[in-house]
């Protein structure tokens, strides 16, 4: 399986093999089981993921209620940015939904290769900036939305996650009650 961030760098600019063997190396392809805890409250983050098969649900806990801030699928970057650049703990729980397959990132290896190839640095800045001003954007004019519109939102751009999250979790993402998404998608489906 070729590594999907050498691919990924590969379309910015042309690697050489000795670059798509680091890249390989340093970022390998790991697979977790569900369930599995990526990262819990009180821990430091060294890794970040890129899915590249399956789901990883971001959330805390609140007086035992799970409050869901995201979900990464297929294509998306996980991480605990603030920890990460911050040598703090956590407040998160990373943990995978079901199944999945990701390039894990570590922040140690990462600086090495960019001491070793000093463009691959400026390029991934560029890239990350590039990619947190699109989430960043996405999660403000979401939050914005009414729960009946996160939800057409979620429909329209998002269908799959639908299907492979439990419900709770889904309303809990929404800020509402399962009772309350219940009503929303009876609503939708009489329309």
């Amino acid at each position: 399986m070729t590594n999907i961030l050498a691919e990924q760098l590969n379309s910015i600019t042309k690697l050489s093999e000795e670059e798509v063997l680091s890249i390989e190396e340093s970022f390998p392809i790991k697979t977790f089981k569900k369930g599995a805890i990526l990262l819990q409250p009180g821990k430091v983050a060294r890794d970040s993921y890129l899915v590249i098969k399956g789901c990883i649900r971001k959330y805390t806990l609140e007086d035992g209620d799970e409050n869901t801030l995201d979900f990464f699928i297929e294509g998306d970057s996980a991480a605990d940015f603030n920890s990460l650049s911050s040598n703090k703990p956590s407040i998160f729980y990373f943990v995978c939904s079901e199944e999945t397959n990701v390039a894990v990132l570590n922040a140690e290896k990462e600086a090495m290769l960019y001491k070793k190839y000093p463009r691959f640095e400026t390029i991934c800045r560029v890239e990350f900036e590039k990619m947190m001003g699109e989430k960043i954007a996405g999660i403000e004019r979401f939050n914005a939305l009414s729960p009946e519109k996160k939800y057409l939102d979620l429909l329209k751009n998002k269908p799959k996650l639908i299907k492979r999250v439990p419900q709770y979790q889904l309303a809990s993402y929404l800020g509402i009650k399962p009772e309350t998404l219940s009503r929303i998608r009876k609503r939708i489906t009489q329309k």
